[in-house]
């Protein structure tokens, strides 16, 4: 029996915010989005050509607010690998994303750094290694 994971969710204040945060800035796709009854809209977007999605989960339906300006690093848990740590950092600052700082050797040797999307949600950012 194969699996493979469809999606992890963030709650987010502003699921339209957030879309044109990930699909503009980022540069990811649109995966799905559909009206599951009255109030939930079920919202994914993923790096082009990913299979796994992030759900922008609204915080009536989760219960649950999105991370305050206090979030800590790596807050959602999410790690994304870019080939060029240096060149995203780069490109992805001058669209106006907001980093920690730069990039950095982690103690592991890989190098990395976090950013923020607008509901303060916090994801790791690593070069994929060589190896």
């Amino acid at each position: 029996m194969g699996m493979t994971l469809h999606s992890t969710t963030i709650v987010v204040r502003d699921q339209d915010e957030a879309l044109r945060f990930f699909v503009e800035l980022l540069g990811w796709e649109k995966d799905e989005d559909a009206m599951m009854g009255p109030v939930m809209r079920f919202l994914t977007v993923k790096p082009v050509g990913a299979e796994t999605a992030i759900v922008l989960g609204q915080p009536e339906v989760y219960d649950r607010q999105p991370p305050g300006p206090d979030a800590g690093e790596g807050s959602s848990g999410i790690s994304i690998l870019t080939d060029d740590i240096d060149a995203t950092y780069a490109d992805l600052s001058a669209k106006g994303v907001t980093f920690t700082g730069p990039p950095q050797t982690m103690p592991w040797g890989d190098r990395a750094t976090w950013f923020s999307d607008p509901s303060n949600n916090s994801f790791f950012i690593v070069e994929e290694s060589q190896s």
